[in-house]
């Protein structure tokens, strides 16, 4: 599975934004300019957006798109993606 496989980058990047969002948690409790604490936000966006790419693609790669799956499997992996970018769209 694409995530066992890249399970250290992936955990990297969680943890990545995890401290961002303690950065803003801190940057909340000191009091930081709203432009500050906007900033972070923007970053934690970003990096969960990217978060977000990357599963997305490697779902693809390994339950839609990969040769030799049957037919069943690729059309509940496909319906298993609709359904997270559905939420992920919200």
């Amino acid at each position: 599975m694409h995530t066992t496989i890249n399970k250290k980058p992936l955990l990297a990047r969680v943890r990545r934004i995890a401290g961002q969002m303690a950065a803003i948690e801190k940057a909340l409790e000191d009091e930081a300019d709203c432009a500050v604490v906007l900033h972070q936000v923007a970053g934690v966006r970003g990096a969960v957006l990217g978060l977000m790419d990357e599963l997305i693609e490697g779902h693809l790669r390994e339950h839609v798109a990969r040769p030799g799956i049957d037919d069943a499997a690729r059309s509940a992996a496909a319906d298993e993606l609709m359904a997270a970018i559905r939420r992920y769209g919200k």
